[in-house]
């Protein structure tokens, strides 16, 4: 009764078959048809490399929002050196809320010097290149955002050479936190004093002489500091061409949540302009010469997210591919075989040329003759 059973079972099954098998007896196999296996055959394992790859890339996907978190502070990194002394220089911010945060609150003045060394000129060459590369292929930014954390440090090397020389230069590095509204933080001479009506500088004692505003930006950022990610104005170097000379930065502040399958973090991104121009009140340029970055922060938030192809969509694609290349390889020979035959068909009638055959009575007959046992001996 169970052997009964199996049968009927085994039955059903095969008539539930959609995949009938074809006696090999039935099967004829051809050169052609090998030969279009064959650039089947290379072209699915060609393209199933190249899925393959495709599954192993991700991407960045954007994502926007408004910014709604008004209260936290706004961390400002800097690496900045003017070609002055650290005695005549001074930095701070001031808000739009008349709110002003002193450098003495998270600044270094170190005394440098201003000409780099030899690896630290290759250093911001190559950073001034991988720069103008940004600007032109915007799509270089997914690598560097992918490639946080893993990519080397972008800080300035220390010097390789110990120079005797007295240093000339100040470098003003460190982080200050600030409110959440638009601000300009500055380096100008003379330390900064704060007072009722907002705050000032003294200046009074530096000459103008001493004036020289040529400076070199290692690295300004906002937010959270992620070794590997390159800012606009890294490796920037401006060289003053008078003593009385302002430089101004007018950022845009795009808060930034970026999350990739190496790191999440919060950060930000900006965009700046630039102008420079020589303070002269008699022609009517008036001002105040040093260095002025001007920040604004904008009201929405960008989240980055790094994304990668699902599994199953992997295989359905790969189903696609060779599903498709097999039915299409199919169809292209079945046609190429159905016009040589017809071509092959014309060309073995077109051979079978009318013969004439003499009569008896002295006419000819332009029929073919009967082809008879006879005829064949």
């Amino acid at each position: 009764m169970r052997r009964l059973n199996r049968k009927k079972t085994l039955n059903l099954m095969k008539e539930l078959d959609a995949f009938p098998k074809v006696p090999e007896s039935y099967v004829e196999t051809s050169a052609s048809g090998g030969t279009v296996s064959l650039i089947a055959f290379t072209t699915i394992a060609f393209l199933t490399i190249m899925e393959f790859m495709v599954y192993r890339d991700t991407w960045m996907k954007y994502e926007y929002e408004v910014d709604k978190d008004f209260t936290s502070k706004l961390r400002i990194n800097i690496d900045i050196t003017v070609a002055m002394r650290c005695q005549y220089v001074g930095a701070d911010v001031l808000d739009l809320a008349e709110t002003m945060v002193a450098s003495a609150d998270g600044l270094i003045y170190e005394p440098v010097m201003f000409d780099l060394s030899p690896q630290q000129k290759e250093w911001q060459r190559m950073l001034q290149v991988i720069q103008s590369r940004l600007q032109e292929e915007h799509s270089l930014q997914d690598v560097i955002f992918k490639s946080a954390f893993k990519g080397a440090s972008t800080a300035l090397p220390p010097r390789e050479d110990n120079s005797l020389q007295s240093p000339d230069a100040c470098r003003i590095h460190g982080h200050l936190y600030v409110n959440k509204v638009a601000g300009n933080f500055h380096i100008t001479v003379g330390k900064a004093i704060p007072h009722p009506r907002g705050h000032a500088h003294l200046a009074a004692l530096v000459s103008h002489e001493s004036y020289n505003f040529s400076h070199r930006i290692d690295h300004l950022s906002f937010g959270e500091l992620i070794p590997g990610i390159i800012n606009p104005l890294d490796g920037t170097e401006k060289i003053a061409s008078d003593h009385n000379q302002m430089f101004q930065y007018f950022i845009t502040v795009v808060p930034t949540k970026l999350h990739t399958y190496k790191i999440s973090a919060e950060t930000h991104q900006f965009s700046v302009t630039e102008r420079e121009r020589v303070i002269n009140h008699a022609a009517g340029s008036h001002g105040v010469s040093g260095i002025f970055m001007k920040y604004d922060i904008s009201s929405l938030m960008v989240t980055v997210t790094e994304e990668h192809m699902p599994f199953w969509q992997f295989l359905v694609r790969l189903c696609g591919i060779i599903g498709g290349i097999f039915s299409t390889t199919g169809i292209l020979h079945g046609f190429g075989r159905f016009v040589a035959e017809i071509i092959f068909c014309r060309f073995k009638l077109g051979s079978y040329k009318s013969t004439s055959v003499p009569l008896p009575d002295g006419h000819t007959s332009n029929h073919l003759p009967l082809i008879t046992d006879n005829s064949t001996h």
